[in-house]
């Protein structure tokens, strides 16, 4: 079968000088100007209406209705000790007020303390939105893939807004309204290094979006060039020839040419955009540290795990300090087997220090999520259809955090353009490196590794638009932000008339391709940078359980002091409540308008809460979480309770000491590739 190029490790990072289009940064707000809404109670509007009617909304407000304005900007003024003056009219109960010598913000805040407002906000100025004018983004009607370069005619069809037939695109253009990344925010790409030279990236130092980064590789035959670990993240080709594929370095890798793969995926996230060639970027604004962990054929844990902790700003012996610490690292790598002791010690360590890890969930068809996508803390992605399901090379599993497009191509007959490939930037050599280029519908991207890059890029807008935001609370945000998954509307091609089924828990040896996902297995629901970036411009609810492993009979505690207010605001108010208890919870154990409440399960199961947050500015967010409650250390489970265990086999008892036998030898991660049959 013949297999296209997918993504490997990323990583998001920080950076200096600003790329071309993120140039036009955000407008401030009108100096001295804030729009205030009073409460509908408040005694400051006995008075007409802010708001024009009948005739004088077509004419313009009356003398009286200025007048009105003007007298409630005078007595909130005086209330407050400062001078203001009243601006037109927004809405019922709404109108704009000045005030010389003091800052939008500064003002907002000092108005919206007034037990009147209900709400200030400074009266901000906002650019026409147009899209970019990069050629592979492409918003127009469809195209000769031979004048685009082989295409796709769909153009980047995963970061447009959702339309009929593209039911997965993340809606980027409305994230961009608040942000289009932040300079300061950094993006680590832990991957098989980049090409600097290519023309949608280029040097921060020459107004392009990669920073120097480093090359991790220690074995000088599989990093291919020549050396080990080293100040140069540069991708030299990893291609393996039939020769080399039949050596013992290189027995389980496959022939292939140079997949370019770090490449494509810093592209994904910070690509130039509105330059007028090549792609857009997700995240144009960010800067990429590319960390160079994959070689030819695959990358190593200890490579990878220090890859991963010099990229979030964490000691490695021997290596000097990284002068760039990611806020976000992606990992577009990994294989199968559970999270080992190593990898979550090093996820423990990194997200400890406030950086968002997000990898890939992996490519074997519906498999079990892979290591390191499977590690506690970590937002494991999971790649979509065009139409919204799960796409049938992707792996899921109740690890998912949140899914993403990750191409396919509908169409498979050999020699056909890809319909829905993910856009990304590459290089034409198939050995060492030749021309620069694009992908196209003939040399397809498609992988959960290309889903991964496209959270991590959201994740590093929300962090660029509230700094303080935690790796739990970008969790929570883009869980609370994801569009629900369709139900219908997808087929398998007009040769194949099978209904596409359900997805159900992966099995072991047995492939699950397309399928309608359900929030068990496929995430909290498809990623929408738009909510995403909106959710956190305001208040964010949010629960922790103070237990590793909740127990029956045991107080256990329940905590939102991670919460957030919305911006120049503080969190006022908790309340919880029980929303199911699951028979194994009647109701609360303590208060439940305090930052934490406690309640005690009676048995094993499952019991939901919610937590709604309010603050200072009156914005108000609720969150859902389900607790799964362990059985009591004395209880045990009945042998024919489905509750696990059961018989071992003989072929299982021999498949587990070849894997004892095999765990011997350094663990190898490779690129997360997927097949052609999308």
């Amino acid at each position: 079968m013949k297999f296209v190029r997918c993504a490997a490790a990323l990583s998001l990072a920080i950076s200096m000088a600003l790329p071309a289009w993120a140039a036009r940064p955000t407008l401030a707000p009108v100096p001295g100007e804030v729009i205030v809404q009073f409460k509908a109670d408040a005694a400051t509007l006995r008075k007409r209406a802010l708001a024009a009617s009948g005739t004088a909304r077509a004419t313009g407000a009356t003398a009286a209705q200025a007048s009105d304005r003007a007298e409630r900007a005078a007595l909130l003024g005086a209330r407050i000790g400062r001078t203001l003056e009243a601006g037109p009219a927004v809405g019922e109960r709404m109108q704009v007020m000045r005030a010389r010598g003091v800052g939008a913000a500064a003002l907002a805040a000092q108005l919206a303390a007034d037990p009147e407002v209900e709400f200030a906000v400074p009266n901000g100025r906002q650019r026409r939105l147009t899209a970019p004018n990069d050629p592979l983004y492409f918003t127009g009607p469809p195209v000769d893939l031979a004048a685009q370069r082989g295409g796709p005619v769909s153009g980047q069809w995963y970061l447009r807004a959702p339309a009929p037939g593209v039911a997965s695109a993340i809606d980027i253009e409305a994230a961009w309204v608040r942000s289009t990344g932040s300079a300061g925010v950094v993006v680590a790409v832990l991957d098989t290094g980049v090409r600097f030279e290519h023309p949608d990236l280029g040097r921060v130092a020459s107004g392009g979006s990669l920073l120097p980064g480093y090359d991790f590789v220690s074995d000088s035959v599989v990093a291919n060039d020549g050396d080990g670990r080293d100040a140069d993240p540069s991708d030299p080709g990893d291609w393996v020839t039939s020769t080399e594929a039949r050596t013992s370095r290189f027995s389980d890798c496959p022939t292939s040419s140079s997949s370019w793969h770090g490449t494509s995926t810093a592209s994904l996230v910070a690509a130039a955009t509105h330059n007028g060639i090549g792609m857009a970027g997700t995240a144009p604004g960010v800067r990429v540290l590319p960390v160079r962990v994959l070689g030819k054929c695959y990358g190593t844990d200890a490579d990878i795990q220090a890859g991963m902790l010099w990229a979030a700003g964490l000691p490695v012996d021997g290596l000097p300090a990284n002068p760039h610490p990611a806020r976000v690292v992606n990992l577009s790598l990994g294989s199968a087997g559970t999270c080992n002791a190593a990898y979550q010690s090093v996820v423990d360590r990194i997200t400890a220090a406030g950086v968002v890890i997000v990898a890939a969930a992996g490519n074997s068809a519906g498999g079990a999520v892979g290591e390191p996508a499977n590690c506690r803390g970590v937002i494991a992605v999971l790649a979509l259809r065009h139409a919204g399901t799960k796409v049938g090379f992707s792996d899921l599993g109740p690890e998912i955090t949140i899914a993403a497009p990750g191409g396919n191509c509908v169409n498979i007959t050999v020699g056909s353009p890809c319909l829905y490939p993910i856009v990304s930037a590459t290089n034409d050599g198939t050995q060492g490196p030749a021309g620069n280029g694009w992908s196209d519908a003939f040399n397809a991207s498609v992988g959960t590794s290309f889903s991964s890059p496209l959270v991590a890029a959201v994740a590093a807008l929300m962090i660029s638009h509230r700094p303080e935001l935690t790796p739990a609370q970008v969790r929570t945000a883009l869980q609370a932000s994801a569009r629900p998954f369709p139900t219908s509307g997808a087929d398998n091609g007009p040769d194949d008339p099978t209904p596409v089924p359900q997805c159900h828990a992966p099995t072991a040896g047995v492939e699950q391709l397309q399928c309608y996902c359900s929030n068990g297995l496929c995430g909290a629901g498809m990623v929408d940078a738009g909510a995403a970036v909106a959710v956190v411009a305001g208040a964010l609810a949010h629960i922790d359980v103070d237990a590793a492993e909740p127990t029956a009979g045991r107080l256990l505690t329940l905590n939102g002091t991670a919460s957030l207010a919305g911006p120049g605001a503080t969190v006022t108010g908790y309340a919880w409540a029980l929303l199911e208890g699951g028979g194994i919870v009647t109701g609360f154990a303590s208060a439940t308008n305090a930052a934490t409440a406690t309640l005690q399960p009676g048995a094993a199961g499952v019991f939901t809460v919610r937590l709604t947050v309010t603050d200072s500015l009156g914005h108000t967010a609720t969150v859902e979480r389900s607790v799964t409650v362990a059985a009591a250390p004395e209880d045990t489970v009945a042998p024919d309770s489905g509750g696990g265990g059961g018989l071992v086999s003989a072929p299982w008892v021999a498949g587990l000491l070849l894997a004892a036998v095999a765990l011997r030898c350094t663990p190898r991660r490779g690129r997360l590739s997927a097949p052609r049959k999308v």
